[in-house]
């Protein structure tokens, strides 16, 4: 062990030495600091003395990706960065009040004190908080004005129905692909090119592969309404507005040591990533951690031992031709994008989406193999029975999945689209894929191992109530049809997130966002598809009976116990759902708003935003994720959301009420779709384990160091104190 020299102190006092340990004795504090040979440590003090919950940041390119590892400083401004492969770091202090502190080179079992430098002023002190609290900023239009009354009244679309619908847009709509609030969106970096700032944002949503997608999104607002709202906030923010000031991390938070690896190269577009089995943490340890490269139709991975990434292109049967992001590029009028002109950066026939892990380490996906059509075996017509139960036309994603142990895809054809998949608990594989449609299906792995026949393996069920409260499902109404007494109602559609329910057989949960949104249960029963039965809740809108309201679940996941979990991305909650507590289950009156009791909500800890009293927060959370099995260190069942807008990870801890924030932050941009958990050693305390999230955004050159950046894999680990190493 390695103890730090006197003259690192910085501060004045004096060292002693006491049984073996260096012990600092300053004016009102005593710290002590210990570092291996693998370790950089010391303290971080400002003009006022020791800087306490600011980060301590060390970079490498020495190996085959750059190498970061991020620490935060406790009470008495110490720092331990441990467990540091052997390179030359570049070390530097980042945090809220400072600006930057230029960067010192090092090797590892070097004590190191730093100087913090205050930042000039506030202006330059915003620059490195999270996008949320800048996207806090935006005005968005008073309750009064909904809803809209189109072009000829207040500009607001007639399909904003309410202020929620508008916040909602603002999240899912203009943040479903990447930050907003960070320094490439909130200013104008080209004014001169522009007559005017509304011009410049008119000219924004039109730029680049995805300018259709953009400007069709707006429309959706009411075009010249949004555009001039997103002007104002720019040109108040280039004029000088600061957003609130972002607490420095506290208690527990200090205790978080994040390590980072650079992948995807400066287009890629890594959707999300998976370390392991959810069913069984131990799955893969030590492994590589796998991402899907949604642009490239890539497998991308990092070996987090030797600090290297590799890739594999993820094929396809057929040009698919519709469903990836050159169907949405109108050439002969495309608008250039600031960085990257005319060029065309993304070429994804199968838009490979999310991967999962099962318990023989093979990484499966929701991918595009085929055209959209499907073939006659799952429309009507069929003798398929689930094509007779509920015909199927069309499916833009499939499956496929790779094996690290033959390096080969193998690609599955489905009737139903596919988007978030998850394996099931029963005794034979099973794996439940969202749809983004009106169904929820599955896929038999054993039954397709064994026979090859994909047809033979797969099934799916519409979100068929029992409206009519018999027990059972026989006929029913339509979704837009009007609720009949005597008979069933097929409920709700867009499911997106998925989770199988381990405390029952044959049973997935399902989230769709919206203003409320809605969570389904689904029970397959023994003989699907006639006996699949579902239940149908919505977060509490509106709704005079319950005292918290909210909106558009996404992501979703549960307990162990069977409690479930949902991050609500437009009102900015986290909520829980326990069924348990509900007094209808079925019945006439079983149509969404009729359990208030099953749902508690807890807002998240985001700014509100401007000109929102009720709910809105500027948090959005793409996915949420519950750490069934401690891989974290926080406990079991631990809901986590991706605060995809706020550069973090925030885990709720129920017991407490409270949050801890898992801030990355730096590069600026840290953006997750999701997170896996992974227990490498068990026996190894803290350093066995930790959970892992990626730099998800679809246009990476938006994280802080601009164009030739890449996106990160990020290892989130907490130990038990700030000095633990």
């Amino acid at each position: 062990m390695r103890m730090l020299p006197t003259r690192q102190l910085g501060f004045c006092g004096a060292a002693v030495l006491l049984a073996g340990t260096l012990v600092w004795l300053g004016p009102g504090v005593t710290a002590q600091v210990s570092i291996d040979d693998d370790d950089i440590g010391g303290v971080v003090r400002g003009a006022g003395g020791p800087e306490a919950g600011v980060w301590v940041i060390a970079e490498t390119t020495d190996f085959d990706t750059l190498y970061r590892k991020i620490v935060v400083t406790d009470d008495a401004g110490r720092y331990v960065l441990p467990d540091l492969p052997d390179a030359r770091y570049r070390v530097w202090v980042r945090g809220y009040g400072l600006r930057d502190s230029e960067p010192v080179t090092r090797t590892p079992g070097t004590a190191l004190d730093l100087q913090a430098v205050q930042a000039a002023s506030p202006r330059e002190a915003a620059q490195v908080f999270p996008a949320n609290y800048w996207y806090s900023l935006v005005e968005v239009p008073d309750e009064s004005e909904f809803p809209g009354t189109g072009p000829e009244g207040n500009g607001i679309s007639p399909g904003m129905r309410n202020q929620a619908a508008w916040i909602d847009g603002l999240k899912q709509g203009c943040q479903l692909c990447h930050q907003l609030g960070n320094l490439a969106t909130r200013e104008v970096l080209n004014p001169a090119d522009f007559d005017s700032t509304e011009a410049a944002w008119a000219h924004r949503v039109k730029a680049g592969q995805r300018g259709n997608l953009m400007s069709g999104g707006l429309r959706r607002f009411g075009a010249d309404r949004a555009v001039a709202m997103y002007a104002s906030w720019t040109d108040r923010i280039m004029a000088g507005e600061l957003p609130p000031v972002p607490p420095r991390p506290q208690g527990r938070e200090r205790n978080v040591v994040l390590t980072m690896w650079e992948w995807g190269g400066e287009t890629g577009y890594i959707h999300d990533e998976i370390a392991t089995d959810k069913r069984d943490p131990r799955v893969n340890a030590n492994g590589p951690i796998y991402g899907v490269e949604f642009a490239n139709d890539r497998l991308v991975w990092v070996n987090p031992i030797t600090n290297e990434a590799r890739s594999v292109r993820i094929p396809v049967r057929d040009t698919p031709g519709e469903g990836d992001f050159r169907s949405y590029i109108d050439q002969e009028n495309l608008e250039p994008s600031l960085y990257w002109g005319d060029e065309l950066i993304w070429d994804n026939p199968g838009n490979p989406h999310n991967p999962m892990m099962d318990g023989q380490g093979r990484i499966w996906m929701t991918h595009q193999i085929r055209g959209p059509r499907n073939p006659a075996w799952c429309q009507e017509g069929s003798s398929n029975p689930y094509a007779q139960h509920y015909p199927l036309t069309r499916a833009a994603r499939h499956i496929a999945y790779y094996d690290p142990a033959t390096e080969e895809v193998e690609l599955i054809d489905t009737c139903f689209n596919t988007h978030h998949l998850q394996f099931g608990f029963e005794d034979s594989e099973r794996l439940y894929l969202s749809s983004v449609g009106p169904v929820i299906g599955w896929l038999d792995v054993e039954v397709y191992e064994d026979t090859g026949d994909a047809e033979a393996a797969q099934g799916w069920c519409p979100i068929i109530v029992d409206t009519n409260g018999d027990g059972r499902i026989t006929e029913w109404v339509g979704r837009r049809d009007e609720l009949d007494p005597t008979k069933d109602k097929e409920m709700g559609a867009g499911w997106y997130g998925i989770v199988p329910d381990p405390t029952a057989d044959h049973v997935v949960w399902a989230a769709s966002g919206g203003v409320p949104g809605q969570i389904v249960r689904l029970d397959l029963g023994d003989n699907p598809p006639e006996t699949c039965i579902a239940e149908y809740y919505q977060p509490p809108f509106d709704n005079p009976n319950a005292p918290v309201q909210g909106y558009s679940p996404r992501g979703i996941d549960i307990t162990t116990d069977g409690i479930i979990w949902t991050a609500l991305s437009g009102s900015g909650h986290m909520a829980s759902f326990d069924r348990s507590r509900c007094r209808v289950l079925n019945g006439p009156t079983a149509t969404g708003q009729h359990c208030p009791e099953g749902w508690t909500l807890h807002a998240t800890p985001g700014p509100q935003m401007k000109g929102v009293t009720t709910h809105g927060s500027a948090d959005y959370h793409y996915y949420s994720w519950v750490d069934q099995h401690n891989t974290l260190g926080l406990g079991n069942n631990i809901p986590i959301a991706t605060g995809s807008t706020s550069d973090s990870l925030l885990a709720f801890l129920p017991e407490d009420e409270e949050y801890v924030i898992l801030r990355v932050p730096y590069p600026l941009g840290f953006y997750s779709r999701g997170m896996d958990g992974r227990i490498d050693d068990p026996t190894a305390g803290w350093k066995g384990r930790g959970i892992w999230a990626d730099y998800g955004t679809n246009a990476v050159w938006h994280t802080e160091g601009g164009k030739g950046t890449q996106g990160n894999l990020v290892k989130f680990q907490i130990r038990p104190d700030p000095l633990a190493h």
